[in-house]
């Protein structure tokens, strides 16, 4: 076992994940995670799932994601994470499904309707 691909979803963003054992760097888009993601809750959701299983800087993560907005890349890399280190452990899962890791979130942004303002936002109506 030396390289496992995942991905996960969130909103629009997806994100591919390669988990190999190794010293607990993690590369998003060939740039450094602190980097990538600087607020402070953006970097623990990522490191989340690891913390979760107690597996800090135990498996070197390298990630592609696009699309979306900095919140839903970090959640769509929590996923693709927890779902990689439940296929290289199956004993992680229930850990992981207690905290919700392994849910993917199905919230979407409501498409804009015709003859409407926005999704559910109608036009003002004028009685005369």
């Amino acid at each position: 076992m030396n390289n496992i691909h995942k991905i996960g979803r969130r909103k629009t963003a997806v994100a591919r994940v390669y988990l190999t054992p190794g010293t607990g760097t993690i590369v998003i888009n060939n740039r450094e995670f602190k980097n990538y993601f600087t607020t402070g809750p953006l970097q623990n959701k990522v490191t989340q799932a690891f913390a979760v299983i107690n597996a800090n800087e135990q498996f070197d993560v390298k990630a592609n994601v696009m699309g979306g907005g900095i919140t839903g890349q970090a959640e769509a890399i929590r996923l693709a994470i927890s779902r990689a280190l439940c296929e290289m452990n199956p004993e992680n899962r229930p850990a992981l499904k207690k905290e919700g890791l392994l849910t993917r979130n199905p919230r979407m942004v409501e498409r804009k309707k015709s003859g409407q303002k926005k999704a559910r936002k109608k036009f003002q109506f004028s009685k005369r």
